[in-house]
């Protein structure tokens, strides 16, 4: 909606100064909530791909589905309290080389042991 028009201001010259300034105002928050939202997706991709890297060495450790191996996943996440993603990322570490710490090496046992029951 158009502001009324000033004393002394052609309406036909276009918007004035003030509402300019809040246009900017208006796409610099958008582009700030664009950028935030571009970050969030990003660390979401990123976090799906460790996921699905720990999945597979979860299948080819311990020769089974990719579904079970996201449950073994899901499970030691939930016993150690853990972000899903940072067990996701030790895991891959783990199969890099790098140790495991004994309590994620303990709900990994654990877990396998619960699957081997079934």
């Amino acid at each position: 909606m158009a502001p009324p028009a000033l004393p002394g201001r052609d309406p036909s010259a276009g918007p004035c100064v003030v509402d300019l300034v809040q246009q900017v105002k208006q796409l610099r928050a958008q582009v700030e909530q664009l950028q935030a939202k571009n970050a969030q997706l990003e660390r979401a991709v990123t976090s799906h791909a460790v996921v699905d890297q720990a999945i597979g060495v979860l299948v080819r450790m311990a020769e089974v589905g990719p579904q079970d191996g996201f449950t073994v996943l899901r499970e030691i996440s939930q016993h150690a309290n853990t972000k899903l993603s940072s067990i996701a990322e030790q895991i891959v570490k783990y199969a890099q080389g790098a140790a495991l710490p004994e309590t994620v090496l303990a709900e990994l046992r654990a877990a396998f042991s619960r699957r081997s029951r079934r």
